[in-house]
């Protein structure tokens, strides 16, 4: 596997508390919150690198740039927050073993919510597994333009194998992604041949390690971090019990 595609958050609670105050009022970001360095792809202008952040240490600054993608009821009592690679084997066993269990049982019952956030642990200058986790995540945000995050998300785990290893850009890749989705190629291809989402793919990254994420998948159960990540009866009581028993 990987070096750092599996090591577990610390158990600090440090930061947690304006966080989660921070979530309930999330914003879109404002353009004087971000200062965008050069960051150019392989192929057209497609960003393949994070770019830099100015003006974030406070936590509500950061969290109007960093942006979750979402899955449940708004209402639900508990928050599930995952933060994720696509280009991690962890997470792929994460996303198609527990993850449809725990959407099954709680998020599609309206008990929790589930929140996904980009962590990438490399870009386009990392060597080794893990060179395309900042492209594939802006393409995932590109597909949530037209509301198929998730759709997508999947996509990107179940083809892992056949893209994330590629010695250049798998651009094409994802266009036959978006094509066999259904997705408006044009508006997809645009989005993805731009800089668009490389400001909050890389607030995400930065809010992780705020919270002492240092690895892939990391997941969170309500304010606390939870070490099931490939365990789905472990993570199971630890969603009981943060939902009190229920």
């Amino acid at each position: 596997m990987a070096q750092n595609a599996r090591k577990q958050p610390a158990r600090s609670s440090s930061g947690l508390k304006p966080f989660y105050i921070a979530l309930g009022v999330i914003a879109l970001a404002g353009a004087g919150w971000i200062a965008y360095s050069a960051a150019t792809g392989a192929q057209r202008s497609a960003a393949m690198q994070p770019v830099s952040l100015e003006g974030l240490d406070d936590p509500e600054a950061l969290m109007a740039v960093a942006r979750g993608v979402s899955r449940g009821a708004d209402t639900a009592r508990v928050k599930i927050l995952v933060f994720s690679d696509f280009t991690c084997p962890a997470c792929r066993f994460f996303s198609t073993s527990v993850e449809p269990q725990l959407i099954s049982e709680f998020v599609d019952a309206g008990r929790v919510q589930l929140v996904y956030y980009d962590f990438p642990l490399g870009d386009d200058r990392t060597p080794g597994a893990h060179r395309h986790a900042f492209v594939s995540a802006r393409a995932a945000r590109c597909a949530d333009d037209q509301d198929r995050f998730w759709d997508f998300h999947d996509v990107l785990f179940a083809q892992q194998s056949n893209w994330a290893l590629s010695p250049n850009p798998p651009l094409d890749r994802f266009r036959e992604y978006a094509v066999m989705l259904g997705l408006d190629e044009d508006a997809f291809n645009e989005c993805l041949y731009s800089d668009r989402f490389a400001d909050v793919v890389s607030a995400n990254r930065r809010l992780g390690e705020s919270l002492n994420v240092s690895g892939t998948p990391s997941v969170y159960v309500g304010p606390r971090p939870s070490a099931a990540w490939n365990d789905w009866q472990q993570l199971r009581q630890d969603v009981m019990r943060a939902l009190g028993g229920q």
